[in-house]
């Protein structure tokens, strides 16, 4: 188990609204639809009213840092069962590429896989003690656009499974050229700035993953903790049902 699901939840009982805000845009279609989850005719567009104001408030930081870019918002809400789709997904795609049989993995095999899934799916557990962070509305995947509207190359993709998502992985990387050094300086710049906005609001990144933010969930409140033993907090997002 996962460090952070161990930190106790108390439940505020805000709602989930529509994130419909000024400068920042919805990934449309859904990338997790394209694949075929099944939402059951919820949206993934939506979060608890208070992580929705604090969203606001980050784009407000970038728009004074870069006035023309907007945020991107890829993911939010996440049901148990698109959680545990995309686990699935995640597995399959290892498999395949991997040139495994499926039916005949070995115990060894299917653990080695399940550990590089869970690199950046969490558990998709029914537990409500333990649950998956985009299931409380309290998380988000973003990335940023710039002034004509595309997406800012921040060197890596979401929920990719390599090192690259780690969010310091070209503090250290290794280039082969002077040009590259150069392209790998400005994606953990723009790294940094994703980071420097959502933190100015509230947020915290997760440790393995440049795109993922949360407020008030189980995440949050460990790596807050983390920095502010003398202040414990506990969580006050849970499942959302």
């Amino acid at each position: 188990m996962k460090p952070y699901l161990a930190v106790p939840i108390e439940d505020c009982g805000e709602p989930l609204a529509p994130i419909n805000l000024e400068g920042v845009k919805l990934l449309k279609p859904h990338p997790y639809e394209i694949l075929g989850a099944d939402y059951q005719g919820r949206s993934p567009y939506v979060l608890r009213t208070g992580v929705l104001k604090r969203l606001g408030q980050a784009r407000l930081t970038l728009a004074d840092i870069k006035p023309t870019w907007e945020i991107l918002v890829f993911d939010a809400y996440r049901p148990i069962a698109v959680q545990q789709f995309m686990v699935d997904h995640t597995f399959a795609e290892i498999v395949a590429r991997d040139g495994l049989q499926g039916q005949s993995l070995t115990p060894e095999q299917r653990e080695n896989i399940y550990q590089q899934v869970y690199q950046i799916w969490a558990v998709p557990s029914s537990n409500p003690l333990t649950p998956p962070p985009h299931s409380t509305g309290a998380a988000l995947d973003i990335t940023l656009l710039d002034g004509s509207g595309q997406p800012v190359n921040m060197g890596g993709e979401i929920d990719e499974l390599s090192a690259r998502s780690q969010p310091n992985y070209y503090q250290t990387a290794q280039a082969e050229s002077d040009s590259q050094k150069e392209e790998f300086k400005l994606y953990q710049q723009r790294r940094e700035l994703l980071n420097t906005m959502m933190e100015s609001a509230g947020f915290l990144r997760h440790p393995g993953e440049w795109w993922h933010f949360s407020l008030g969930d189980q995440l949050w409140a460990w790596q807050y903790n983390q920095h502010h033993p003398d202040r414990q907090k506990i969580a006050y997002y849970g499942r959302v049902e």
